[in-house]
């Protein structure tokens, strides 16, 4: 990046981090060279946390009317899709589904999702009842993919969507990370990639995140399920390939850092801080994603939601 782009970089990031705050959409655009040839507009939304109460239902269809006002060539849902299925037996977890589900269904453009740790299914149910032997089968079924990670193509960008969820047996419960099986996938897959092919990666857990010292201090140890414990592995293998973008969620605020050319957002939430209003300054929103053949454009949108303060 020239000395002129960077510092247009950061003035443009600068000014989305102060407009988050303002409740304001956030805007930021970048230069980034590629294979490209065409326009890929993308919306990314995260961290739904859909409940059948707290008027979340209305509030979801509204963010799916704002998000096909956007008009998107394609859609990835970044996890976290219901309130929580990691502690409920599958068949509790069935009314917040539904509520998700309809919204899942009125976005117009194709929905990539990928897992969020609450999407897992009876994992440890509260009430006695017996663990999931599969926790990862009624996200798959209800979303219609064969499994939590994969890769697909659009507009000449190549899209990595990453399952960053482990279970773990501690007091966390789960961890973030991606699994040697997905790594040894990955690598492969990364060996296929033309190394002058933009590439987006979408994780639910983070691989890079300076929100946690923003918020509990700099020096506050970060414990292992707030970020993926082994980031540096997995962005290790992505050196020498066109890694423009990694969308993020789990943290509930918008965010941007920029590391070795490559630039990570973390996307807000559809609902906020669990549907009691903002989360750290930012309002119940998405992002939209603009990939050109010589720049990127990232915008946090508001879907004008207020929630109820009952």
């Amino acid at each position: 990046m020239s000395p002129s782009s960077r510092r247009r970089f950061l003035h443009t990031a600068g000014l989305a981090g102060a407009s988050a705050l303002l409740g304001l959409p956030a805007r930021a655009g970048w230069t980034a060279g590629g294979a490209r040839a065409e326009t890929l507009r993308l919306v990314f939304f995260t961290d739904v946390h859909a409940l059948p109460d707290r008027q979340a239902p209305r509030a979801l269809a509204a963010a799916a009317k704002a998000i096909n006002a956007e008009h998107p060539d394609l859609v990835i849902g970044g996890g976290d899709f219901i309130y929580d299925g990691f502690e409920v037996a599958a068949a509790a977890a069935e009314p917040q589904w539904d509520v998700y589900m309809a919204m899942h269904e009125a976005i117009r453009a194709p929905v990539e999702p990928i897992l969020g740790n609450h999407d897992l299914s009876a994992v440890r149910p509260d009430d006695g009842s017996k663990p999931s032997a599969d926790p990862r089968r009624v996200f798959t079924t209800k979303l219609g993919v064969d499994r939590t990670w994969r890769c697909v193509d659009a507009g000449g960008t190549r899209i990595f969507l990453l399952d960053s969820i482990e279970v773990s047996d501690d007091e966390l419960q789960y961890h973030g990370g991606i699994s040697s099986e997905q790594l040894a996938w990955l690598r492969t897959e990364l060996g296929r990639t033309d190394p002058d092919t933009p590439i987006v990666a979408a994780t639910h857990i983070p691989f890079l995140s300076a929100i946690p010292q923003a918020t509990k201090g700099a020096i506050t140890p970060l414990e292992a399920n707030h970020l993926v414990v082994n980031n540096r592995e997995v962005l290790d293998l992505f050196a020498g390939h066109n890694l423009l973008l990694v969308l993020q969620g789990h943290l509930h605020a918008e965010e941007m850092l920029r590391w070795q050319g490559t630039t990570f957002i973390t996307g807000g939430a559809v609902c906020g801080d669990k549907w009691r209003g903002p989360k750290y300054g930012t309002p119940e929103g998405f992002g939209v994603v603009t990939l050109r053949p010589d720049r990127v454009d990232w915008e946090y949108k508001s879907y004008g939601w207020t929630a109820d303060p009952s």
